[in-house]
């Protein structure tokens, strides 16, 4: 399976259904039929709503024949990642803990801006367990595939998502981000991905936010246009989120268009302490030069990172992980997920408060880089995309140190690896620079 281009965009999708060119329904039964045919081979959907989902493209087609306003996302058929709230859904976090979870009562915020859009909710995607690997499989759902090559990862944690926005299933999917997860399977299946400044997309509701100081929400979506016409929507402050930071004085698309190609971009293709496929590094040079012809000058910096700083983010998923789960019963976990709550078994205080100061300290670092240039580059993944049955980690080490330092960072297809894999470049802002990212993510795509 591939990858299908020939999907009608999300804001084609929106436009015919607020002119009643063609109506929600439509959409969503064509949505309904795509997974029906192809997601047997990818796994991308765990639940599919599909008679709700007409009964609200039926609702929102009756209120734009009435002639009711209708919303910038009008009739878009939309995934929501396994880890967000769904009214008359369950969550399971794709986890055998989870798997009885009685229907959620409330749409998480994300999921409430989507809909207020007039979004189409069609059901929810797979993800790892508590969306806590690189790739996507769990003991409940099962695995999901690569739609470029169904022997591989989608990547993870938002790998449902990721495949199914790229095979075509659906335009729109919810994503998030606490070490990857939204960078990691957008590069896998050859999307741009973009994880917000921390607060950006925020969360909130009435209960505490899971990964707290790590995670980002997001969305998937197939081109720069459409992903700017979706942040222009869930962008934004709210109030329960202690986190969430200010709205834009003016949308990001329009200071995306607005915005200068930087001066100079820094380039670092293993960040000091990461291993890299040479074809991998070569088409992100390359990609570079092209930014050079533009006029950007490139600034080599070997080293941005001392060392690998995976240990403090594993101190920090850890604990995060042991206070979801509690006490429920480890044995009915995926092994390499329950061997985090057996670290965080012995993390101390003093320890956890170690791993929030060293995240201090790594900004420092990266401060450091971006005293020399504007934004800084990198291969998104180091490798191709791990094959179905690895526990590969190495190639997702690009991706975690941005979550420690809450920066806003993105990923954009430049090319593909010698086994038909696409190849993301990864480009990371300072603090709050979301703007800058984004711009140089639609220049690269264009």
């Amino acid at each position: 399976m591939t990858a299908q281009p020939s999907a009608p965009s999300l804001l084609e999708v929106a436009g015919h259904v607020r002119t009643g060119e063609r109506s929600a329904r439509s959409f969503v039964e064509d949505a309904l039929a795509a997974i029906a045919e192809r997601d047997g081979a990818l796994n991308a959907f765990v639940l599919v709503d599909g008679e709700r989902a007409i009964a609200d493209a039926d609702a929102l087609d009756r209120r734009i024949a009435a002639g009711d306003g209708a919303g910038a996302l009008a009739g878009v058929p939309l995934g929501v990642k396994d880890t967000e709230d769904v009214i008359g859904l369950p969550t399971t976090y794709g986890s055998r803990l989870w798997a009885d979870a009685p229907p959620a009562s409330r749409d998480s915020v994300l999921v409430a801006r989507l809909r207020a859009a007039g979004c189409i909710i069609v059901g929810k995607t797979n993800t790892p367990e508590l969306a806590a690997k690189g790739t996507t499989d769990n003991p409940l759902f099962g695995v999901t595939r690569n739609p470029h090559d169904a022997s591989r990862t989608a990547g993870g944690s938002s790998g449902g998502a990721a495949a199914a926005v790229a095979a075509g299933l659906v335009p729109l999917a919810t994503a998030s981000d606490g070490g990857g997860s939204i960078r990691i399977p957008a590069a896998a299946c050859g999307l741009p991905g973009f994880k917000p400044s921390l607060g950006r997309i925020p969360d909130g509701g009435p209960e505490p936010v899971d990964w707290a100081d790590l995670t980002s929400r997001g969305v998937l979506t197939r081109t720069m246009a459409e992903l700017l016409a979706v942040l222009d929507i869930v962008v934004g402050a709210e109030p329960t989120d202690l986190r969430s930071l200010p709205s834009p004085t003016v949308p990001w698309s329009t200071a995306v268009a607005e915005q200068p190609l930087p001066r100079r971009v820094g380039w670092s293709p293993s960040l000091g302490y990461a291993e890299v496929d040479p074809q991998i590094e070569a088409t992100c040079r390359a990609a570079l030069q092209r930014l050079a012809a533009d006029g950007v000058e490139i600034v080599e910096i070997p080293t941005v990172f001392a060392t690998d700083p995976v240990g403090p983010w594993i101190t920090l998923v850890a604990s995060y992980l042991r206070r979801s789960v509690g006490d429920r019963d480890r044995a009915l976990m995926d092994p390499d997920v329950a061997g985090y709550l057996g670290f965080a078994d012995h993390v101390t205080t003093q320890q956890l408060i170690d791993a929030e100061d060293e995240c201090h300290r790594l900004n420092l670092q990266l401060l450091d880089a971006f005293a020399q240039c504007d934004l800084l580059l990198t291969p998104t993944l180091a490798f191709d995309p791990a094959m179905i049955g690895e526990s590969d980690s190495n190639f997702v080490r690009a991706t975690y140190p941005f979550n420690l330092t809450r920066s806003p960072v993105g990923t954009i297809p430049v090319g593909t690896s010698p086994a038909g894999l696409p190849i993301g470049l990864q480009i990371a802002g300072p603090q709050h620079a979301d703007v800058p990212v984004l711009q140089l993510m639609q220049h690269l795509e264009t």
